[in-house]
C-alpha cells in the first residue's frame, strides 16, 4: 500500500526539483550569452588588426597582445611555424614531420579545444529537456495515487472529492513540461550559435593556413627553433666536408 506519510515530502519535492531546474537553465541561458558575445568581439577585433599587418611578422605581434578563440587559433599555428611546437626531447622525429602537416593538425586541435569551451554546459540543457516532463509526471502519479487512497479510505465517491487532489497533482506535470520547454528551445538556440562561432573559426583557420603556406610555413626574421639549426648546421658541415674531399 502507498505510504501517504511520503506525499508531503515526495510532491513538494518535485514541485521544487522542477523551480530549480528551471533556475538553472535560466542561468546557463545568461552565462552562455555573455560567453558567446565575449568571443565574438574579442574575435571581431581581432580579425580586424590581424588582416591590417603589413607582414606575417606583424600579424604574430597582433597575435600575441590579442585574446579570443581565434588569437589561440593563430597563436597555435605561429607555434608550429616558428618551431616553438616541438619538445627539446622529439625535435629530431617531431622535424621529419612536414610543416604543413603539423600546421593543420595544430588548428585543427585548437579548434576542438575552443568548441568543447564553447559546447560547456549545453548537455544538462539537453538532460533538463529530456527529463523535466518525467519528473513532473513522478510528481503527479504520485499525488494521483495518494488522491485515490485517500477517496477510497473516505469513501467519498462525488465529482468535488476526486477532481481537487487529482488537479492539484497534475500542477506537477505542467510545471515539468515548463521546464522541459525552454530547456530545449534554450538549447537548440545555443547550438546553433556554437555552431555558428566554429563554422567561423574553420574559415578563419583555413585562411591562416593558406596564408602561412603563401610564405613558405616561414617567418622571415625569425629566430630558427634549435631542431632547424642543428639540421642547418649538418647539411653545412656535409656541404663542406663534400667541398673539400
Amino acid at each position: 500500500m502507498l505510504d501517504t506519510q511520503l506525499t508531503p515530502i515526495v510532491v513538494p519535492g518535485v514541485l521544487w526539483g522542477l523551480i530549480i531546474l528551471s533556475v538553472i537553465t535560466w542561468a546557463l541561458l545568461v552565462m552562455k550569452l555573455i560567453q558567446f558575445g565575449r568571443a565574438r568581439t574579442l574575435d571581431k577585433r581581432f580579425q580586424k588588426h590581424f588582416w591590417a599587418a603589413d607582414s606575417l611578422e606583424q600579424g604574430e605581434s597582433v597575435t600575441d597582445n590579442a585574446s579570443g578563440p581565434m588569437a589561440q587559433i593563430a597563436k597555435s599555428g605561429f607555434a608550429v611555424v616558428t618551431g616553438r611546437d616541438i619538445a627539446p626531447g622529439n625535435r629530431d622525429l617531431a622535424h621529419q614531420i612536414d610543416k604543413g602537416e603539423r600546421l593543420e593538425r595544430a588548428l585543427k586541435q585548437q579548434i576542438e579545444r575552443e568548441r568543447r569551451s564553447l559546447e560547456g554546459g549545453l548537455a544538462i540543457l539537453a538532460s533538463f529537456g529530456s527529463t523535466a516532463p518525467f519528473i513532473g509526471l513522478f510528481g503527479t502519479v504520485w499525488g494521483i495515487m495518494e488522491a485515490l487512497v485517500s477517496i477510497g479510505d473516505s469513501g467519498a465517491t462525488g465529482l468535488q472529492a476526486v477532481a481537487g487532489p487529482v488537479g492539484h497533482a497534475l500542477i506537477a506535470t505542467g510545471l515539468g513540461i515548463g521546464v522541459a520547454v525552454p530547456a530545449v528551445l534554450i538549447y537548440n538556440f545555443l547550438v546553433r550559435r556554437m555552431k555558428a562561432g566554429v563554422h567561423s573559426m574553420n574559415d578563419f583557420a583555413q585562411d591562416f593556413y593558406a596564408l602561412c603556406q603563401q610564405s613558405g610555413f616561414q617567418i622571415k626574421g625569425a629566430q630558427l627553433s634549435r631542431g632547424e639549426s642543428d639540421l642547418k648546421s649538418n647539411a653545412t658541415v656535409g656541404q663542406k666536408t663534400h667541398a673539400t674531399a
